[in-house]
């Protein structure tokens, strides 16, 4: 669990991110999920975007992806979500504990 200064960290960060994947009229499928998981394993942030087509709205789906594989959802916004997770063996993200 992230605090909220930890979270406008977080959001600072991923303002520059492109969106690294694409959730579409298909959902999100398993497979997906794990290359989201991967993504996470190696950067720990991640910017993705719900397509208009897609029966999910971006809180559903950063909720969704975020439960499957442990990462907290950091910031949704219009069409697109950032996750974060940090990598336990060796963190990319330095964040201040307080």
């Amino acid at each position: 669990m992230i605090t909220p200064k930890q979270r406008a960290e977080l959001k600072g960060l991923a303002n520059s991110l492109p969106a690294a994947f694409q959730i579409g009229k298909g959902g999100v499928s398993d497979a997906q999920t794990a290359q989201i998981d991967d993504y996470l394993r190696v950067h720990e942030l991640v910017k993705f975007s719900v397509l208009e087509n897609s029966l999910y709205s971006a809180r559903e789906a950063a909720e969704e992806i975020a439960e499957k594989i442990g990462a907290d959802v950091v910031q949704v916004i219009g069409s697109k979500a950032v996750l974060y997770k940090r990598n336990p063996k060796d963190p990319v993200i330095k964040l201040k504990n307080k």
